[in-house]
């Protein structure tokens, strides 16, 4: 995830424990505050139950990684922190994926995800290329 994607410093952590809201499930518990950035920020935390730090480690990668392929269905303005819970580590990694989206459904702040249309171009349907990117590549295409 990009660095303006993360929650980072420990008074962004307290503030969502603080004022937000949690919902849990048997593999992570989540933690939501709306921000006044404008966009989804995401935090992640383990545990020291969760093992040696190799086992909490992979737990925050595999963690990471399945949030990272929701994010684009995640409502803008909302800080949200993923606690790990000890089968984190055993799951299958679509059984984190379903639990990451029904976490967020149950929060309410999925969108539901529109099917994607076929392009002719891979990297024009991208939304995050630098504009000056896709203009460049738009004229080597025609």
């Amino acid at each position: 995830m990009r660095r303006n994607q993360r929650l980072r410093r420990p008074e962004q952590f307290g503030r969502v424990r603080r004022e937000g809201k949690t919902w849990t499930h048997a593999l992570f518990m989540l933690n939501i505050a709306k921000n006044r950035t404008g966009r989804t920020r995401c935090g992640f935390v383990v545990g020291k139950r969760i093992g040696k730090a190799h086992d909490r480690n992979r737990a925050k990668r595999r963690t990471r990684e399945a949030v990272r392929l929701v994010y684009d269905g995640i409502v803008p303005g909302w800080d949200l922190v993923f606690v790990a819970r000890t089968p984190v580590l055993d799951a299958p990694f679509s059984e984190l994926t379903s639990a990451v989206e029904e976490l967020l459904r149950r929060a309410g702040v999925w969108l539901p995800v529109a099917p994607a249309h076929e392009t002719t171009h891979a990297s024009s349907s991208r939304s995050d290329i630098h504009p000056a990117v896709s203009a460049h590549l738009a004229s080597d295409s025609s």
